[in-house]
């Protein structure tokens, strides 16, 4: 892919055009190759609590979030105990319909600076209230039946009376303690609080010289050579993290497929979906795509938003192609993968309720 094709909507808008001319492996200045911040960013109207992080939790976990009859929770679709996917192309929604596009991991979300393939909300709170609404993954008629059937439940009642602090004195809390937008904060802060920590790479970052093979070693190199590093660099692999380049709810996106016309774009539809411009409109955005995090995702196949390739090799091969023009030979893709498999961490067990 040429640089030409990342495109940030902010300060950094020609930060792409620059990186090519240095050598990430040596730059002090700007870290290409960050480990992964203990903690997330967070919005000061939204700070987060281990009283709601556990709501958030329990609501992530609750089919009845999504319909009283329903028979899929959020972590059907971003299952923790499998990278934070489902590993389908698409995802299977209400009442046989299915997603637009292949559900991405959750893992390390928290450091998105916008949501969505096409980046089209800016805020996890934003993104939950969304999804709560749309009619393919929500059986609720819409946001305030789903809150009447929460608010009638005494559990949720004082969880969300005790997370919000709201005052009340009165022994038996009142149902409206539940809102939409409690629902939202809620479950906002528990995805931040998904960190897939302590993986090789950062360990290998630390100083630990035998944290990741010689062929991982190699792949950093081959990635950077490739023109990989030009998109997929920072602390989550998907342009600069959020800071005073980028701030939360600025994009960084990426043409794709850059180079029109391959056997790969045909044989796996990547340029049916028009990516941003669906959204925006705007023709100079056909193709464009948020550029997509690579922690984690040697453990997230199939790939691509529409979940057409199958295996993190092919995906190597696919991008070489589109992207750069270039026929990748078996020995760099070998090793692009097994830098990118450094890049998991440790997913811990999450469930409905801690342990």
């Amino acid at each position: 892919m040429s640089c030409l094709s990342c495109r940030p909507t902010s300060l950094i808008k020609y930060l792409a055009l620059l990186l090519p001319l240095i050598s990430p492996l040596s730059v002090s200045a700007f870290e290409y190759l960050q480990p992964l911040p203990s903690r997330a960013p967070e919005p000061a109207d939204n700070p987060s609590s281990a009283a709601k992080i556990g709501l958030g939790r329990s609501l992530f976990f609750d089919t009845e979030l999504l319909g009283v009859n329903s028979k899929i929770s959020c972590n059907s679709c971003h299952n923790l105990a499998q990278g934070g996917d489902d590993n389908r192309a698409l995802s299977p929604g209400q009442n046989g319909r299915s997603t637009q596009r292949s559900a991405p991991s959750l893992w390390n979300i928290g450091f998105q600076t916008v949501l969505y393939w096409d980046g089209r909300t800016t805020s996890l709170e934003q993104q939950t209230l969304d999804h709560l609404r749309n009619p393919v993954i929500s059986a609720w008629p819409n946001i305030g039946a789903m809150v009447s059937h929460l608010a009638a439940q005494p559990n949720y009642q004082q969880h969300f009376a005790a997370t919000f602090n709201t005052g009340r004195t009165e022994n038996i809390p009142a149902p409206d303690e539940v809102t939409g937008a409690r629902v939202a904060q809620a479950m906002s802060s528990f995805l931040r609080s998904l960190l897939a920590t302590r993986s090789p790479f950062d360990r290998y970052l630390a100083g630990d010289a035998g944290a990741i093979s010689s062929s991982a070693k190699r792949g950093i190199e081959a990635f950077n050579e490739s023109g990989c590093l030009a998109c997929h660099f920072g602390a989550n692999f998907a342009g600069p993290a959020p800071g005073p380049a980028l701030k939360m709810g600025d994009g960084f996106y990426e043409l794709f497929p850059n180079n029109l016309g391959s056997d790969y774009e045909h044989r796996y539809h990547l340029a049916t979906d028009l990516g941003r411009y669906a959204f925006t409109g705007d023709p100079g955005e056909r193709y464009m795509w948020r550029v997509p995090p690579l922690r984690g995702v040697a453990v997230t196949a199939p790939y691509f938003h529409n979940g057409a390739v199958a295996s993190l090799e092919e995906a190597i091969r696919v991008m070489g192609k589109t992207q750069f023009g270039k026929d990748l030979n078996k020995e760099t893709v070998r090793d692009i993968a097994a830098f990118l498999n450094s890049l998991t961490g440790e997913m811990l067990a999450v469930s409905a309720t801690p342990r």
